[in-house]
């Protein structure tokens, strides 16, 4: 990866869009494990993580996780989903955070010197341009080796970089254990990309 040592960086996840690339290149996500790396490649300020929750619901799978990303170095971001019905009768629900995360980068980058977006969402081009005019280097992970590519290739085009998330997944991979655990044993680093199955159903336009 392309960072200086005292240059000071912020992450930006898009949430739903890193798990299905990780799930397309089939590996979950260890948290802890991601926020080390970049920590120890440059002056980690932030790491956002946006998602989107749906409401009314008794038990949320994706609750787990967003509460151990709250207490264990990530600034959450989250709002309710809404519910609509498509043109064939179908009810769906979406959750779209582009707004959220944009004004985020656009408020932080006059404290950073790169910005490290996760996320392969071609409406995001202009927001990098944008911080790039503010002399931000910039940095995109995404996946080319699913199929479909899930990053955009204006996007891939406009950042200063592109970071293969395929090429990560020795350094960020969540290591499944097998185990005996007592009931009362709840380990954090169990907590991750599998109580995320909320996120398969929100439809980011």
């Amino acid at each position: 990866m392309f960072f200086y040592p005292d240059e000071k960086i912020g992450l930006f996840i898009d949430g739903s869009n890193l798990y299905a690339a990780a799930k397309s290149l089939g590996f979950d996500i260890d948290y802890k494990r991601l926020l080390t790396l970049f920590a120890g490649r440059a002056r980690l300020i932030r790491a956002f993580y946006y998602t989107a929750l749906i409401e009314d619901q008794e038990y949320s799978p994706i609750r787990p996780l967003v509460d151990w990303l709250d207490y264990n170095g990530y600034t959450m971001v989250t709002k309710p989903t809404k519910e609509f019905t498509d043109s064939s009768g179908r009810r769906k629900l979406k959750g779209n955070m582009d707004i959220e995360l944009a004004i985020d980068v656009m408020e932080m980058s006059a404290s950073l010197d790169h910005i490290v977006l996760f996320s392969g969402d071609g409406d995001f081009r202009r927001l990098i341009e944008a911080v790039q005019r503010r002399g931000v280097r910039t940095t995109v992970v995404s996946t080319m080796r699913s199929h479909p590519p899930m990053v955009a290739d204006e996007l891939r085009r406009q950042a200063d970089f592109f970071v293969e998330l395929d090429d990560l997944a020795e350094d960020i991979e969540r290591v499944h254990q097998q185990r005996p655990q007592r009931n009362d044993d709840i380990e954090d680093e169990d907590l991750g990309e599998d109580d995320q199955d909320d996120e398969d159903y929100l439809e980011s336009a």
